[in-house]
């Protein structure tokens, strides 16, 4: 009787906790979300919110102080900071979504393959990965952004470069833990074809991690994007882009006009917060529901 109320107890502290952890996860996908719904409709509305165009010169105003036609001053070429930072977002946001989407599309299929077909195929295919993840990140990404040149396609192709080994990995290591599984074996028993196990059965059992790495690279690749933009591989002025931004506006801080570069960096430092949010929420719930 004791032990049967001592697993009483255990199973109903592992729901409390279960429970807990499931609001947290709940709690930080909101805030994530919210704040990233916020940044896409101030970037959407961006001609509502400012009556300047992201390149629009005001020959009377350059490096104007905040205050009235320009709410957050003017950089060193006389162009609305505020106006920049809202149309900045686009692109951004624009650029980050679309490398991470190509880096999950190019990953996963090759991850497919290799995990499913295995053989020398896996190993050419893993050793290409090991290649491109031997070397840092952001030291990859210069040089493949050196490589390709400035350009919003280049751009993405860049960043979706050095992320798609990660996903390609990942991928590779589910398929080959669900290739072992009963329902494969009854798939092909059932004479599905190679592509059917793949796309029908393989596929939606090994996307739980990338879905939940994903926002997370999302981040990363607006911090990247405005690294290379901030040391001129990347989107240039005058083009609105917040690392472009504030590389133009880093001397100005030093003589007291922190407006310049400080609005661009809030905007990306929110935007990755957002993306961070969404991501460890993701994580929380998939570990919650392993528990």
């Amino acid at each position: 009787m004791a032990d049967l109320r001592a697993a009483g107890a255990t199973g109903a502290t592992a729901r409390v906790t279960r429970s807990r952890d499931d609001r947290f996860a709940r709690l930080l996908i909101i805030t994530g979300a919210a704040i990233l719904a916020v940044v896409a409709m101030a970037a959407l509305a961006a001609p509502l919110l400012s009556s300047w165009g992201a390149t629009e010169i005001d020959p009377a105003a350059t490096l104007a102080a905040p205050g009235g036609a320009h709410p957050l001053g003017t950089d060193t070429n006389g162009m609305d900071v505020w106006s920049r930072v809202l149309y900045a977002a686009r692109l951004d946001l624009g650029i980050a979504v679309a490398a991470v989407a190509l880096a999950v599309l190019v990953g996963t299929l090759l991850g497919l393959v290799a995990g499913y077909l295995g053989g020398w195929l896996d190993d050419v295919l893993m050793r290409v990965v090991d290649i491109f993840q031997a070397f840092p990140t952001f030291i990859l990404a210069l040089a493949v952004a050196a490589l390709l040149g400035n350009g919003t396609v280049n751009l993405i192709i860049t960043i979706a470069a050095v992320n798609a080994p990660a996903y390609a990995r990942l991928v590779r290591a589910e398929v080959r833990t669900q290739r072992e599984l009963p329902f494969v074996d009854a798939a092909v028993t059932s004479g599905a074809s190679t592509v059917g196990v793949l796309w029908r059965h393989l596929l939606p059992n090994s996307l739980t991690p990338v879905r939940v790495i994903a926002p997370l690279n999302c981040g990363w690749a607006m911090l990247t994007l405005a690294g290379l933009s901030f040391l001129g591989l990347g989107v240039s002025i005058p083009e609105a882009e917040w690392g472009a931004m504030i590389s133009l506006g880093a001397a100005d801080v030093v003589g007291g006009r922190w407006w310049t570069s400080v609005p661009p960096g809030l905007a990306l430092f929110v935007s990755v917060l957002g993306f961070s949010l969404l991501g460890e929420g993701l994580q929380e719930r998939a570990n919650a529901k392993r528990r």
